[in-house]
């Protein structure tokens, strides 16, 4: 295992991060967070989970004084956790979606529930939910930052944000497997009609375009995703 010394800056800086992926930072996660600290553009004051001790921390391995949190970026607050009113909820699946850490469990049109233990208190699930009937509710009262959160949980979210990442990924590459074999079937069943006349010909050749167009769009994708990915 890599010992610290050996850590990129980026890599330091993610360490130090309460890892909720609550997005208040300003960046999609706190990966790309730590990124941008690491690059200069931005901030080491922009994490409210994190509290001031977790703008210490960051200042102490930037060599920076401690500033307090940035105000756009939220307040410091005790942890919350979410409370899903299951009388209410429709099972629309926006929240679950919505979840970074995959902390809700439920399928379409049935009740959903939090598995509060996978709960980061992020608040990404409740601008989606259309019924109004997740509320967020504070667990640590009178504790605040890394008060209320220990570094086991922040190990803990962070791993199940990366599963959740890789799972979606692999969602995703199986989902265009699935369309790209349509597409092809689609091609070659076109591909054995005989046109009776010209206009038959012209919409043969009309649907072979679209399809062709289609199956090149998506190898252009893979082709994007896989160097995105090296």
């Amino acid at each position: 295992m890599s010992s610290p010394t050996q850590k990129s800056l980026a890599d330091q800086l993610e360490d130090l991060l309460p890892q909720t992926q609550c997005t208040k930072c300003g960046y999609p996660a706190c990966r790309p967070y730590a990124e941008a600290m690491a690059a200069g553009s931005a901030s080491y004051n922009q994490c409210p989970p994190g509290g001031i001790e977790g703008v210490a921390r960051l200042a102490h391995l930037l060599g920076k004084p401690v500033i307090p949190i940035n105000p756009v970026n939220g307040v410091e607050r005790p942890r919350p956790v979410a409370v899903i009113d299951e009388s209410l909820c429709i099972g629309c699946t926006l929240c679950i979606q919505a979840c970074p850490v995959d902390a809700i469990i439920g399928a379409a049109k049935q009740m959903h529930t939090i598995v509060y233990d996978l709960c980061t208190g992020c608040d990404l699930c409740v601008a989606p939910c259309p019924v109004d009937c997740i509320a967020m509710v504070e667990v640590t009262p009178g504790k605040t930052g890394w008060d209320a959160w220990s570094q086991e949980q922040a190990d803990q979210a962070r791993a199940m944000h990366d599963f959740r990442n890789l799972r979606l990924q692999r969602e995703k590459e199986e989902n265009n497997a699935r369309l790209a074999a349509k597409a092809a079937a689609k091609l070659q069943a076109v591909q054995a009609e005989t046109p009776a006349s010209e206009a038959e010909r012209a919409e043969q050749a009309r649907k072979k375009a679209i399809i062709q167009a289609a199956i090149e769009r998506a190898r252009l994708k893979k082709e994007q995703a896989e160097k995105d990915a090296s």
